[in-house]
């Protein structure tokens, strides 16, 4: 137990050993100079002087020739057990152990370096020597300490007011605080918005190269579509009802990527929110407002998800609704490139005629599908990301100027564990204070 207090490098050791015992066996010597090997911080002290037989005495320990320590040995001459018993007082005590060194045949000339009031002052000068030189070190701590407590004080925020104008203007405050966060995510100042860019430059190639035009083009399903469509009139130059049912039934196609790329915007979208919300250390205080907040966000952004589905869908449903009027004026060319019309009439249903009515819905679509690689991501960042940043609270802010003073207040409802952390953190700053107050008058003083 004792070891574990001496071994801090602050502490002062007072290693006391009875004169009429061998000092090469003393307990708080030996566990001294395994703590403290240099005897910087150690201080010996011989009791029971008095008590040593006749014809000896401690003049070989205390004048160091036996056991040399940094600071002089210092003998003592306590009350005895029978003094205790009798009630013997300190001052009386203390006058009969200078008497004792000043008659002392064996100690009379060191009487001025013996004696508990001696211990006490050279004990009390080495403290105050050693805390001088500790002085700047301590400032130093309590000065870190204080700013720590400020800082996580300022963090957590200083009491509110009561009044509902106060109340209203915090809760703005927080929210712009917020809605800063969340754009900078947006704008790249904070991560997060990269992925983004990442849903328009490769899940959606990906998703509309995984879109099953091959099958859906295959020579069995254009010659079912293109019979179809010609009824019971054959077609005579080209099968124009089979182009627009085969180009119609593809486009459809697109209504999922168009979907997928609107709800991967607006994941990453409501991510960015929980992320900012979280990262707003102001807002931890209120739980209440933040889960509103957070509410209210998500809200917005569901609404800007069903604008922007149906933006994108209305760019499908667009390709869908007109074609290029130049893909059809190509066709009579092309058939006349191919040979003898009349040949294609009698032969409409060849393998060839159907092979190149594919090819040429398969090219229609695929630059189909270049103008909505380019037009989608537009309308997902018209409809989602820069209304996001433009008017994702408008909503809320709206509501809240409607609310009441105790409404207000409920929003502003702190979490009991912060209240409490920050009445504790409020007595330790005026402690510290008061501690550096005091070290520097002492520092300071003559």
């Amino acid at each position: 137990m004792v070891r574990s207090y001496i071994e801090k490098p602050n502490c002062i050791i007072l290693a006391v050993s009875p004169a009429n015992q061998d000092i090469a066996t003393s307990d708080a010597i030996k566990i001294a100079r395994e703590v403290d090997p240099q005897g910087e911080r150690t201080f010996g002290v011989l009791t029971k002087l008095d008590l040593m037989d006749k014809g000896t005495n401690a003049l070989d320990v205390l004048e160091g020739r036996s056991y040399k320590l940094m600071h002089p040995w210092i003998g003592v001459v306590n009350r005895s057990q029978q003094d205790i018993n009798k009630s013997v007082d300190m001052i009386a005590a203390r006058r009969r152990e200078r008497e004792y060194f000043q008659t002392s045949p064996d100690y009379g000339h060191l009487q001025s370096k013996m004696g508990s009031e001696y211990l006490g002052k050279i004990l009390s000068k080495h403290l105050e020597a050693v805390i001088k030189s500790r002085i700047p070190g301590i400032l130093a701590m309590i000065n870190k300490m204080i700013d720590d407590i400020e800082t996580e004080l300022n963090q957590i925020g200083r009491p509110l007011a009561n009044d509902a104008g106060a109340q209203l203007y915090t809760i703005l405050e927080l929210c712009r605080t917020f809605d800063r966060i969340f754009k900078e995510h947006l704008d790249g100042s904070r991560p997060g918005g990269e992925k983004i860019y990442a849903v328009f430059d490769n899940q959606l190639p990906a998703a509309m190269k995984k879109l099953p035009f091959d099958k859906h083009l295959s020579m069995q399903n254009v010659r079912r579509i293109v019979s179809e469509a010609d009824g019971y009139q054959p077609h005579l130059i080209a099968p124009e009802q089979g182009y627009r049912r085969l180009i119609e039934s593809s486009l459809v196609y697109f209504r999922g990527p168009a979907e997928a790329v609107v709800d991967a915007t607006h994941f990453i979208l409501r991510d960015l929110v929980r992320r900012s919300i979280s990262e707003c250390t102001e807002l931890k205080r209120f739980p209440s407002l933040q889960a509103e907040l957070t509410q209210a966000a998500i809200e917005a952004l569901e609404r800007m998800r069903d604008d922007s589905k149906k933006t994108a869908l209305r760019l499908v449903d667009m390709e869908a609704s007109y074609f290029t009027v130049d893909f059809f004026r190509k066709l009579p060319q092309e058939i006349e490139k191919g040979g003898n019309p009349a040949a294609s009439t009698s032969d409409r249903y060849t393998d060839g005629h159907l092979r190149r009515i594919g090819s040429n819905v398969s090219a229609y679509i695929v630059m189909v599908s270049d103008l909505l690689k380019n037009s989608l991501p537009k309308a997902a960042v018209h409809c989602q990301v820069r209304e996001a940043k433009r008017s994702l609270l408008d909503h809320f802010y709206t509501q809240i100027g409607k609310r009441e003073g105790k409404q207000l207040s409920q929003m502003l409802d702190e979490d009991p564990a912060l209240m409490e952390r920050r009445v504790q953190l409020s007595k330790r700053l005026e402690l510290y204070k008061q501690a550096r107050d005091e070290i520097d008058s002492v520092a300071w003083a003559k």
